[in-house]
């Protein structure tokens, strides 16, 4: 799944690729555009070509083949420090010698702006991630937090158009964390920055996006609004790597337009909604979410499938329950369902019939 329209992008990567040793291809053939302002996020597993890209687009890697372009212009020979980049880590790469304001002043001075220039920004700069009160403090006085809140200052301090941040969260608590990932997001919708966002969490990816990229050797494998990419995976990686799904192992029975009948490995039939198979007698991974499962029959709406399945484990979490079965011989499909007073308690050893609807199960490739 690549993005092949540039005309009005803001960030271009056209026909891109990377290797470090010559032979091997960490980035393949990428085309990927951005419209001025989006908040992208390119999710993926640690060696999937995301960070490569991050650091191609800020010009610390250099694309073996193709063109990365700003606002329309290529950057491919520009230095970093020429290219106008807001950069946040995860490390925060704060000066350590110096103080909060003077961290933040750093990037004024080497673009050659005024004191009292300089002295407006960075006031205006702490005020937006709300550390007015700590210009004065030096990095190892502040918590981790707050550290973050710093670096997130720095890259917006000179005001630039493009924000690009590698797993800027990665250090914080879960608390912490979900509350600066809404901050981030307010923020750059609030100011029209184009932020490009690199992570391995999908529930960050999810979260934070206009739209995601998801990466897998080297290439996008889908790229979507991130409703889009739960709810429509395009492919078994996605569907995997995306929120929790439950896959049943088939062949392709039958296709009639929009839909198909699989028949699984343990001999049960069903419907499916054709996505990523093509023909009669292929192998497919039928995926369907913990969601759009129900057991209590008063719920299962008409045209439901059913299949029998016997209870494994059942988990109260408190908003939801989440009950582990065997499923077509799967020890590890799960249901969530939301946590009402009418909710049947399940225990494990029960033998019940589950039910989905034909739609919400796609059949997927089977690697």
């Amino acid at each position: 799944m690549q993005d092949t329209g540039t005309s009005d992008a803001f960030v271009a990567f056209e026909r891109v690729q990377k290797s470090y040793d010559g032979e091997t291809l960490v980035v393949k053939d990428l085309n990927l555009s951005l419209p001025k302002g989006e908040f992208l996020t390119m999710l993926g597993p640690s060696g999937s070509g995301k960070t490569t890209c991050l650091m191609m687009l800020a010009g610390f890697e250099t694309a073996t083949h193709g063109e990365i372009k700003l606002d329309g212009k290529p950057i491919n020979n520009i230095p970093p420090h020429k290219r106008g980049i807001g950069m946040v880590f995860q490390n925060y790469a704060l000066f350590p010698h110096m103080t909060v304001a003077e961290n933040l002043s750093f990037p004024l001075e080497v673009r050659k702006i005024g004191k009292s220039d300089r002295e407006a920004k960075v006031k205006r700069a702490l005020d937006m991630v709300e550390m007015g009160a700590f210009g004065g403090r030096r990095p190892a006085q502040l918590s981790g937090g707050q550290q973050q809140r710093i670096a997130l200052a720095r890259a917006l301090v000179f005001e630039p158009e493009l924000v690009l941040m590698d797993e800027p969260l990665g250090a914080l608590d879960k608390q912490l964390r979900e509350k600066m990932q809404f901050e981030i997001t307010s923020l750059a919708h609030q100011l029209g920055i184009t932020t490009v966002y690199v992570t391995h969490d999908q529930t960050e990816a999810l979260t934070m996006s206009d739209r995601v990229a998801v990466f897998n050797d080297g290439r996008i494998q889908q790229l979507a609004p991130p409703d889009i990419l739960y709810e429509e995976p395009e492919n078994s990686f996605v569907a995997q790597f995306i929120g929790e799904n439950n896959t049943l192992e088939g062949t392709v029975a039958e296709i009639n337009g929009d839909r198909c009948v699989v028949k699984l490995d343990g001999g049960e039939v069903i419907d499916a909604k054709p996505v990523n198979v093509s023909k009669v007698g292929e192998r497919t991974r039928v995926s369907i979410r913990p969601e759009r499962v129900e057991y209590n029959k008063d719920r299962l709406q008409q045209g439901a499938h059913t299949l029998k399945a016997k209870v494994l484990e059942f988990i109260y979490m408190g908003d939801i329950f989440r009950t582990r079965l065997e499923v077509a011989g799967n020890r590890e499909f799960v249901i969530k369902t939301r946590n009402a007073p009418d909710q049947v308690r399940l225990s494990p050893g029960t033998e019940i019939e589950i039910g989905w609807l034909p739609e919400d199960c796609r059949a997927l490739d089977a690697n």
